[in-house]
């Protein structure tokens, strides 16, 4: 008889082995289904993105295609020359036009044609920063590329009484534009050591821009709006700010940035010139580059002594005023050191209120405990320049560049008092001529500018040295076989060489000469000085605290990476503004993984201008791809 108990456990059995089979095929169905359901779909989307993008290749849909010329400025590279040698030929304004070649249409600045005449039109200047000029190229619809040349030519009147002439063809320089990106190429490129849309030739030095027509009028074409940017190339970027940091799309796209990724543009100085970016933004209708090192001047004069005396009577043949042939000296100068010298010395024409030229109160000494430099600083000044311009008064009678406010060194006064000027005649062997008194000028005005970019007594004694002066217990002989070797403005004894009107070369070498140029670091006039603690001769001032302990007091949350920091040095080289082997580069890496702004690492320089006094300078930002390897916004 069967087991009732044993037929029981069967079925059990065969019930629990059923349920379990239920079970396994409902896990079975339904990982089927997830995965259907969200596998799968996820890779039919993942499959989606990975499509390549479809670009739309036209070139100007919106406006009938055509490129302007925009020359901004010209200004002839000779004067210097001609300062420096007796004569009167430094009176003789040059004369120049130029001449373009697009893709085959001629043009010339000099001819000009209206419907009933037609005449001759020259430059008659060394510098016409205030002469735009434009030229207009009708081009073929849905061309990619233009050629441009641009010829610079000078005329020269030839003959005994000057009526006949010859045009010279001076300097040439030749660039390919890109109507996808509105960028071009050629002898001028972005980010070239010369800066974007600035050419230094032989005989003229050039500022120029490029750009095409286009529906919105913010200077970035249709094709780059659409593919790269994905922005809307009806609607005028230059006014957006999608990223908020304080400069608009159009900027950012022009210099390399990109214009969705916040960046530390009060912070940011890439060309290390002190001059950031949000202050190359203001300036950018000065020609402001990011990646071209800039120094920025306004000059003041001052009156003639009030009462009628033998005093006002000297003032009026020693005027305190500047002189565009003195500014346009230095300019040449640091041109010859790839710097760009802007000054405002008369006020331009859409400048701030108190800008460059104004005549203040007569002030008979001016000295550098006395508050007059800190008045006129504070009252004709304008503020929106503090921390980009230097600040000069041409004065009665003084002579040194001081803190105004705070601990920065960028105020100056040079006296140009005519007992001031005869007695550095008479020192040098120079007569009182018209072409001297300019160029006793720029040599002050040189001199007192070293000491903002760092050639100062404290650190070298060069600087202000003088055998009657500072050495008087020395004789003239052993100074001159010992500092008097140091052949710079920058040296008293030296300071209004007729010869000379420069920095040292270095070429007497140490321990009494230097290489000033090489030793100047430009952001000094907006950093805290140590002089601040007095001057000594006793040894130069020491930074107690460090540079690196200066630079990682404010980096809390970030580590230096020697490992980034080497492969940076490797990558910088020529795109470098300052001398890639005589410069510190620290990279750091922040320590969490992200950061609100997506920047994870910063790139830090440190020029070696040692004993001049310099600090790091933040000249990037970037981030670290899946690789481990840097990307950083410009600098590459």
């Amino acid at each position: 008889m069967p087991n009732a108990n044993n037929d029981d456990k069967k079925s059990k059995k065969r019930f629990m082995t059923a349920v379990a089979l239920i079970l396994v095929t409902l896990l079975i169905l339904s990982s089927v289904f997830i995965y259907y359901e969200y596998f799968a779909k996820k890779e039919i989307v993942q499959e989606k993105k990975e499509e390549p993008k479809i670009i739309d290749d036209r070139i100007s849909p919106l406006d009938n295609q055509a490129l302007t010329l925009e020359v901004l400025r010209i200004r002839h590279r000779g004067l210097l020359q001609k300062l420096m040698t007796p004569g009167l030929s430094w009176r003789n304004e040059p004369q120049f036009y130029f001449k373009t070649d697009i893709d085959g249409e001629l043009s010339s600045s000099k001819d000009i044609s209206t419907f009933t005449k037609s005449g001759t039109v020259l430059y008659n200047t060394w510098d016409g920063i205030n002469q735009q000029n434009k030229v207009v190229h009708d081009c073929e619809e849905e061309q990619k590329t233009s050629d441009i040349t641009v010829t610079l030519v000078e005329r020269v009147k030839t003959g005994l009484l000057g009526r006949k002439f010859k045009d010279t063809e001076k300097d040439t320089f030749h660039v390919v534009y890109d109507y996808r990106t509105g960028r071009w190429t050629g002898d001028d490129s972005e980010q070239d050591e010369n800066g974007y849309g600035h050419i230094i030739g032989a005989t003229f030095e050039v500022w120029f821009n490029l750009y095409q027509t286009d529906w919105d009028y913010d200077g970035i074409p249709y094709w780059t709006e659409v593919n790269i940017l994905g922005t809307d190339p009806k609607v005028d970027d230059s006014k957006l700010d999608p990223d908020q940091d304080g400069i608009p799309t159009t900027w950012e796209w022009k210099w390399g940035y990109d214009p969705f990724k916040w960046n530390n543009h009060k912070v940011l100085d890439p060309d290390i010139d002190g001059i950031e970016n949000t202050e190359e933004y203001k300036m950018q209708n000065y020609f402001a580059d990011p990646f071209q090192q800039n120094i920025y001047i306004e000059f003041d004069g001052m009156k003639s002594e009030d009462k009628i005396s033998l005093k006002r009577f000297a003032d009026k043949i020693s005027p305190h005023k500047y002189y565009e042939e003195s500014g346009q000296a230095l300019i040449e100068r640091f041109c010859q050191h790839g710097i760009t010298v802007v000054i405002d010395g008369y006020g331009w024409p859409d400048g701030p209120k108190n800008g460059g030229g104004e005549v203040l109160p007569h002030v008979d000494i001016m000295g550098d405990t006395t508050g007059d430099l800190l008045r006129f600083y504070s009252n004709n000044f304008p503020d929106e320049r503090k921390g980009i311009f230097r600040y000069v008064v041409i004065s009665h009678q003084a002579g040194f560049s001081y803190i105004a406010e705070f601990n920065r060194y960028d105020a100056i006064a040079v006296g140009t008092s005519l007992g001031r000027m005869w007695a550095w005649f008479s020192n040098n062997k120079h007569a009182y001529t018209p072409r001297m008194y300019r160029f006793i000028e720029a040599g002050a005005v040189m001199h007192e500018l070293g000491h903002t970019i760092g050639l100062v007594g404290q650190y070298f004694y060069g600087a202000d040295s003088n055998w009657n002066q500072f050495t008087s217990n020395v004789s003239k002989k052993e100074f001159m076989s010992t500092w008097g070797n140091y052949v710079s403005v920058m040296n008293y004894y030296h300071m209004y060489d007729r010869k000379l009107f420069d920095y040292s070369d270095g070429s007497n070498g140490p321990p009494y000469d230097q290489n000033d140029w090489e030793h100047i670091f430009l952001p000094r006039f907006e950093i805290n000085d140590l002089g601040i603690e007095g001057a000594t001769f006793d040894g130069p001032i020491v930074d107690e605290l460090g540079q690196i302990g200066r630079l990682e007091l404010g980096l809390n949350e970030w580590n230096y990476s020697s490992v980034l920091s080497d492969t940076f040095k490797q990558k910088i080289n020529d795109r470098s503004p300052v001398d890639p082997i005589k410069c510190d580069w620290r990279v750091y890496s922040n320590k969490t993984t992200e950061t609100s702004n997506g920047h994870v690492i910063r790139v830090y320089a440190l020029p070696m201008v040692e004993p001049s006094p310099a600090e790091y300078v933040l000249i990037d930002e970037g981030y670290l791809d899946v690789e481990g390897t840097m990307v950083w916004n410009v600098m590459q």
